[in-house]
């Protein structure tokens, strides 16, 4: 039997690597860039006003005072984007909105609430330095400055240097595909009523989307009679348009068999026993000519989601660029016993909470009566993990919590 660790090693060493495709800014987000952007032109482009006001030389403002106001002529108005060139003289002022360029001369706006205001003759009882209330020419972004890294994570800032660099499409590693094929006699579309002996194909869209969740693209491959002939046709078909395949239904029994059968000549698929509960039952394997990352998953959606979030999302954040593809984890006062199988590492849904006069964390076990309920892991927020060595704790005592946010 093999460790967790030992199976997620053999996962996470050949982390998916989607060749970069080029898109615009507005799909970059969250990707991971595949190029170094470097500016070409400066941010600002030219010397603009940061606030409504007035474009003077500070000079003139000098000594500026509630008692001893300044005054000085408004000479004109300058609007943003305008290109029409003005050139300030000694002892003038200009009227200017944020973001419009500055005059020739002026080397400072003292802003509207240092002023009355005025149209024609500006009194100002305040006066302001060199460069107040300005952006420079350069000052955020220099030519030759490294607007994006390669490998960086594009967020919103990345995405708006990008257009200030004047870039309206960039290299990226795109996100990973996922196939997701459900595979059983017994399963019928979602869509449909079970007869006897039928059960709903919950699993797919399930998986699907804890998979669109971890970042990925997904697509579900639709349901697979228990047949290898079917299997080998379905797995065929989707290879060359995935990068991670996950096969539900198919760690054990005869739909089990039958995968393995129809898989046997695709590459390595190994169904070595994981020492964990629930989910030891499954099976992994770099399947196809391209040497896809393949799980074969059981049946029940509580321990395939368990299963996926265990070993599929950290492969897919790894591929994603994160430097962590592993949740966060923290430590919390148990609010009910809890017990595990010796020499598994056990997941147990939690609902994790937190005393408001402490601040400290609880965890309260949830779906202790079987982890094959999907509802329970519906209301947890957390994994309470249970080391190979623990078999029991009580209340009170402290456990390791894998936190899973809801959504965003």
């Amino acid at each position: 039997m093999r460790t967790v660790d030992e199976q997620l090693t053999r996962i996470l060493d050949g982390v998916v690597r989607p060749a970069p495709v080029r898109v615009s800014i507005s799909e970059a987000y969250g990707l991971r860039c595949a190029e170094e952007v470097v500016v070409s032109r400066p941010l600002p482009g030219f010397d603009q006003a940061a606030v409504d006001g007035y474009a003077v030389r500070s000079v003139d403002l000098v000594g500026a005072s509630e008692q001893e106001p300044a005054s000085l002529p408004v000479v004109g108005e300058i609007p943003a984007g305008s290109r029409q060139p003005l050139r300030l003289q000694p002892g003038q002022a200009v009227r200017v909105v944020a973001g419009a360029p500055l005059p020739t001369l002026a080397d400072a706006v003292v802003p509207l609430g240092y002023t009355d205001g005025g149209s024609a003759r500006l009194v100002a009882t305040r006066g302001v330095p060199s460069a107040a209330f300005v952006r420079r020419v350069g000052e955020d972004v220099q030519p030759g400055d490294v607007a994006v890294r390669r490998d960086a994570v594009v967020g919103p800032t990345q995405v708006g240097l990008l257009a200030a660099a004047g870039r309206d499409k960039l290299l990226v590693h795109p996100r990973p595909r996922v196939s997701i094929i459900s595979v059983g006699d017994e399963l019928v579309d979602v869509a449909r009523t079970p007869g006897a002996g039928q059960v709903a194909d919950i699993c797919s869209h399930a998986l699907s989307a804890a998979a669109r969740d971890a970042g990925a693209d997904t697509g579900r491959a639709g349901l697979v009679r228990g047949d290898a002939r079917e299997i080998g046709a379905a797995m065929q078909d989707r290879l060359p348009f995935s990068d991670v395949i996950v096969v539900c239904g198919a760690a054990g029994g005869h739909a089990g068999a039958e995968v393995h059968a129809a898989l046997s000549g695709l590459g390595d698929l190994d169904a070595t026993r994981v020492a964990m509960h629930p989910g030891s039952s499954q099976a992994f394997g770099r399947l196809g000519p391209d040497a896809v990352p393949t799980f074969l998953f059981p049946s029940h959606p509580a321990t395939a989601l368990l299963l996926f979030e265990v070993f599929v999302r950290p492969l897919l954040r790894a591929a994603l660029g994160r430097s962590d593809p592993f949740r966060r984890t923290m430590t919390a006062r148990l609010t009910s016993p809890i017990s595990s199988r010796p020499g598994r590492r056990g997941y147990l849904r939690a609902r994790l909470l937190r005393e408001q006069a402490t601040g400290e964390y609880l965890v309260q076990p949830l779906g202790t009566s079987g982890t094959h309920l999907l509802s329970s892991l519906g209301e947890s927020n957390g994994l309470i993990v249970v080391g190979e060595d623990v078999t029991e704790a009580t209340v009170d005592e402290v456990v390791t919590v894998a936190f899973l946010p809801a959504p965003s």
